[in-house]
């Protein structure tokens, strides 16, 4: 439960974070809230070299509204993200994020930059096709969700760049709702489902599914999306378009579940989600 030994640095600028992150090479990694990659680390299944702290960094903090989008500083605690309701979707998962100690510690960037396919944020941030913000030697640019991660724990943000902020939209008009399965509440998702769904009427305008720990990376249930838009919403067809969320995905066999319970959880939930946030629960 010792990390090997590594040299630390807490640069006061993000310009001073980002080149120090580059001295240090592909061995240097970023602490943001500590709560994703110290427990590798005490396990050693992570020796960075090098650990650039982020909490003297300026500006990475906060939560705000502009039209219709929503703009979350990398640094912004889980609690944060709890106790902002207007945020929907993203408040409500928060709020299953372990305890409220972890809570008041990890953070959405991190959360977001470390890619572990359980974790609840980036099921949330996938659904609501939001984006982030990075920034490294060559400047700034803007990954949408879809292509933010890549593989388990592996994400398209270069080694020498910094997650600044976090875009979602606003989702106004939208139900939302997110279901969750483990053996305790503080544990890792064995499966959970983020589900936002806009009526028009009796029908469905839009909705958005997506899945976390059903793969190596976050996944949108596009089959289920297929099979309700367009058509009536009511119990009977949010079932039947359920019964379809696990096609296209390889869910990971653990010491929780196989991959086939996963599977059955993965229906289950996502029905309840989508009653949920159609307003038939």
């Amino acid at each position: 439960m010792i990390p090997p030994e590594f040299d630390y640095a807490a640069p006061e600028s993000l310009e001073q974070a980002i080149a120090t992150l580059s001295d240090g090479g592909e061995d240097a990694k970023l602490l943001a809230g500590g709560h994703s990659l110290l427990p590798l680390m005490k396990l050693r299944l992570a020796a960075p070299s090098l650990l650039v702290d982020l909490r003297r960094v300026p500006g990475l903090h906060g939560i705000e509204r502009d039209n219709g989008s929503w703009r979350i500083g990398a640094l912004t605690r889980h609690a944060e993200l709890e106790d902002t309701p207007e945020l929907g979707l993203a408040s409500v998962v928060a709020a299953t994020i372990a305890d409220r100690q972890v809570r008041n510690c990890g953070t959405i960037g991190g959360s977001l930059a470390h890619g572990d396919p359980a974790s609840d944020l980036p099921g949330m941030v996938l659904a609501c096709e939001g984006s982030v913000t990075v920034q490294g030697p060559g400047g700034q640019r803007t990954i949408a969700a879809g292509d933010l991660f890549s593989d388990y724990l592996e994400t398209t943000i270069a080694a020498d760049e910094v997650l600044t902020e976090v875009h979602l939209p606003a989702m106004d008009g939208y139900g939302f709702a997110y279901h969750k399965f483990n053996r305790r509440r503080e544990d890792w998702a064995m499966v959970a489902v983020s589900a936002l769904v806009r009526r028009d009427g009796d029908g469905c305008a839009d909705v958005r599914v997506a899945l976390t720990n059903m793969s190596s990376v976050p996944v949108r249930a596009a089959a289920v999306e297929q099979g309700l838009l367009g058509q009536s919403l009511t119990a009977e067809s949010i079932r039947a378009a359920a019964e379809r969320a696990d096609e296209g995905t390889d869910p990971p066999a653990d010491l929780n579940a196989s991959a086939d319970y996963k599977r059955h959880l993965a229906r289950v939930l996502t029905a309840r989600a989508l009653m949920e946030a159609a307003g038939l629960a």
